[in-house]
């Protein structure tokens, strides 16, 4: 009985916290959402077709998000996330399209062109020291450009039937590509909660100074969070040519708003050093759920933009409001440790900049 009480003892300020977290309050929004959809449709949302297409387009959201949180975990921005999914998808397709590859060889293919991308982008950082902004800014423009010269104007649709058959399956009304998603998102999940090299990052990216004393390579974790955030986009390029009935030079051209609109909602700090898979998940869950709701009832998409552009502002807002006002109770550390014994502030002025990643 005394352990019983004991266990009751420490899950009630845990489920406390948790009620108070962004987490719950995203559950809460996507249970309303998703009923109140239900009701507003007459029972048609929860029908198979109308749920086998919610969850097939909330693939590539879940999966772009990701990517951009990886990014933003060590305090850098990636905005070649969309031109960079934009390339791959129609590297895939030209691939199968034009050349006869074969979806088992056009599909890593384009997966691992936009990991290489992703580590020559975090390389170029380091190496350079310039902003990560300007240069994933650089990287989308040239990526723009390479995806308009693969494509052109044609859409490209004679690929693979197999891959397209992988795209539209759904056993028990759950796409494959939307579990491949789930998957990515728990296999992300262990790898930066559970194992050293994902702890690096975040110490990393939550006060580069005090994990450069700890032995920890800031430059090393730059590079190893942009190598994975262009996997995730790799995977999202291929669900995305998988599900979709062509690919384009408009492929991606809206995924930089939902990849950046994701993670913050989901509760990602700006500054680095902070994850939230399932926040990211739910926050994707939720713009589906608003995109939906804009086809339900023939909103305006402007609007629609408006209202998760003004969600997002207000959520970097508050967060910063509410980090400020710890700082000010003593109750947040600033991220610059203290001096180490010995006189230790002169390491400090030596080190050289991470190109943007404070």
């Amino acid at each position: 009985m005394t352990t019983l009480r004991g266990k009751g003892a420490l899950a009630l300020p845990a489920l406390r916290r948790f009620s108070r977290s962004t987490t719950a309050t995203l559950l809460g929004v996507v249970a309303v959402g998703w009923v109140g959809l239900g009701i507003a449709s007459s029972g048609s949302f929860f029908e198979g077709s109308s749920l086998r297409t919610f969850l097939m387009y909330l693939a590539t959201p879940v999966l772009i998000g990701l990517a951009q949180m990886v990014a933003l975990c060590v305090g850098q921005l990636n905005l070649a996330v969309g031109a960079l999914g934009g390339f791959s998808a129609c590297l895939m397709g030209v691939l199968m399209a034009d050349h006869g590859v074969p979806a088992g060889l056009a599909v890593p293919a384009g997966v691992l062109t936009a990991t290489l991308t992703g580590l020559l982008t975090g390389v170029f950082i380091v190496a350079t020291r310039i902003n990560g902004f300007i240069v994933t800014l650089g990287t989308m423009t040239i990526l723009l450009g390479a995806q308009y010269r693969l494509s052109g104007t044609r859409t490209i649709d004679g690929y693979s039937e197999t891959l397209r058959e992988l795209g539209r399956s759904a056993p028990l009304n759950i796409p494959l590509v939307f579990v491949a998603a789930l998957v990515a998102a728990a296999l992300l999940a262990a790898f930066m909660y559970r194992t050293i090299a994902g702890r690096r990052l975040l110490a990393a990216g939550g006060n580069p100074l005090a994990a450069r004393l700890s032995g920890i390579s800031s430059d090393r974790q730059i590079v190893v969070a942009h190598t994975l955030s262009g996997l995730l986009v790799g995977i999202a390029a291929a669900v995305a040519t998988a599900s979709l009935p062509g690919v384009n030079r408009s492929v991606g051209g809206d995924w930089l708003l939902p990849s950046f609109a994701a993670p913050i909602i989901g509760g990602v700090a700006l500054t680095g050093g902070s994850v939230a898979v399932l926040g990211t998940v739910l926050a994707a869950f939720v713009m589906r759920l608003i995109d939906t709701a804009r086809a339900q009832f023939s909103l305006d998409p402007s609007w629609v933009n408006f209202l998760i552009g003004l969600v997002v502002l207000g959520t970097v807002v508050g967060g910063r409001v509410h980090q400020t006002h710890l700082e000010k109770k003593g109750g947040a550390p600033g991220r610059t440790p203290p001096a180490p014994p010995g006189g230790g502030a002169q390491p400090a002025a030596a080190l050289p900049s991470t190109g943007g990643a404070r």
